[in-house]
């Protein structure tokens, strides 16, 4: 296996920390508002590393965050009048219905700032014992980046970035211009705020990774974690910070491997809610099915931007179409083994550092031959059930092919036509019965004209739209 390390800028063989077990950590949303289009791609592309890890043969620990104290949170409960933890509660909901909807699989742990509060304490206290960390006369807790000779090595950046180091206003009170909040001091007589000996405040954006990863992850005293994962704008500062205090407080690194997706892009510019473009995952999921979005927003490596365009979107459904058509052609059979050159191949492409184009080549190349073959020799049940064996592996590496194909291509059809092609079918299938011919055919040529195509099956009559 494997896979491009961020900080190295190459490919490296995985050797994990404890053999044949691999430790995960993605950075997750900050719960104040719905999923993007970017939050989809970055769960998606490690959804697709898991899966292949696993298939390879490692037991896998996944843990993914989600931030639910925050100034943007702050700002809509002052906005809703809504308590905190309804507000994040609601969107911790949503954005783990969408993923489902993504296929994307639950990561094994699932922690949240404000339940990681004792782990906060516990790391920014050893950091401001060893006076790493200062507090300011207002309350807040910095740590003072002179005092890690390997600051600036992850990203090989170190000039700060303006709005970008933390997500508080700047002081005069800083040691150096690149240092970051660590803890932030509540000012007046804010409600959301927390006890702690250094102040009454709420933690800093970047500490609480380090101090869930301390708390959840073993690691083995050279490093915490096998591999940290995020989207490319976490790099600097925020994976950056993290590599930083931890190394300070435990007195080893962080993680073995970094690795970090692609941004998402809407007509070749960046996607970002200042830019007025940032899509919603729902608005998405409104129109197309989730099997598709996951299909094409993995049709791309995930090292490298992605152009989202409705267009591209189509293209990759039918893409995608083909398999469904393929899987409908050897259904009703059931499954044999899958065929041990295309499966080792599949995965041969995906150890390669998730080589997704590769393997979908081979993908399209299995459906091509095995419509050929079927072209001459229809009734071939052996190579049916094999094919089926092999679509179901599709399905368990990347997530896709694992739908009923009739199902899977009434998918957009409204409940209103449903309905009425539902009807139609009952009376197609009462005037078959009473052998009435000329009613069966003109019902057919009917269901034809809504854009419907029917199958007769032993299980009954099957439809689809066209």
């Amino acid at each position: 296996m494997q896979l491009y390390d961020s900080v190295q800028k190459t490919k490296r063989p995985f050797e994990p920390i404890q053999p044949k077990h691999a430790s995960i950590y993605v950075c997750g949303p900050t719960v104040y508002d719905d999923a993007h289009l970017g939050h989809a791609r970055s769960a998606l592309a490690f959804d697709l590393l898991s899966r292949t890890l696993h298939a390879v043969g490692y037991h896998v620990t996944m843990g993914k965050n989600f931030t639910d104290i925050d100034d943007k949170i702050i700002k809509k409960v002052e906005e809703s009048g809504k308590p905190m933890d309804e507000i994040t509660d609601y969107y911790i909901d949503r954005y783990l219905q969408e993923m489902d909807a993504l296929g994307v699989r639950r990561a094994d742990i699932e922690p949240k700032a404000t339940e990681s509060l004792d782990a906060i304490e516990s790391m920014i206290q050893r950091l401001l014992d060893q006076n790493i960390a200062y507090t300011t006369p207002s309350g807040d807790v910095y740590f003072d980046t002179s005092r890690d000779s390997h600051y600036g090595e992850l990203s090989g950046r170190v000039a700060e970035e303006e709005g970008s180091q933390s997500r508080v206003a700047h002081t005069q009170y800083k040691r150096n211009p690149k240092d970051f909040a660590l803890w932030k001091a509540c000012k007046g007589e804010e409600d959301i705020c927390f006890d702690m000996p250094f102040s009454r405040g709420r933690p800093g954006w970047h500490i609480e990774c380090s101090a869930m990863i301390e708390k959840h992850f073993q690691g083995d005293g050279e490093y915490s974690i096998d591999i940290h994962g995020g989207g490319a704008d976490l790099l600097f500062p925020h994976h950056e910070n993290e590599a930083a205090q931890s190394r300070c407080s435990t007195g080893h690194e962080l993680a073995k491997y970094w690795m970090h997706n692609g941004f998402v892009q809407i007509d070749g510019e960046k996607m970002s809610k200042s830019l007025g473009n940032s899509f919603f995952l729902k608005d998405a999921l409104a129109l197309y099915d989730g099997e598709v979005l996951r299909y094409y927003l993995n049709s791309v490596h995930y090292r490298n931007d992605f152009n989202f365009s409705e267009e591209e979107l189509a293209i990759a459904k039918r893409r995608l179409d083909k398999l469904y058509r393929l899987k409908k052609r050897v259904t009703p059979t059931k499954p044999s083994s899958v065929n041990q050159g295309f499966k080792h191949a599949l995965l041969e492409a995906m150890k390669d550092d998730l080589n997704i184009s590769v393997a979908l080549s081979i993908i399209d190349e299995m459906i091509a031959t095995t419509n050929e073959l079927l072209d001459s020799n229809p009734k071939d049940k052996a190579l049916k059930k094999e094919t089926l064996a092999n679509i179901a592996w599709i399905d368990t590496l990347l997530g896709f092919g694992g739908k009923e194909p009739f199902s899977y291509f009434q998918i957009g059809v409204d409940e209103a036509l449903k309905a009425k092609i539902e009807v139609l079918i009952e009376r197609r299938t009462q005037a078959k019965k009473a052998k009435d011919f000329a009613t069966s055919d003109a019902i057919r040529e009917e269901l034809v004209s809504l854009g419907i195509a029917i199958m007769d099956t032993a299980e009954g009559t099957l439809w689809e739209r066209a």
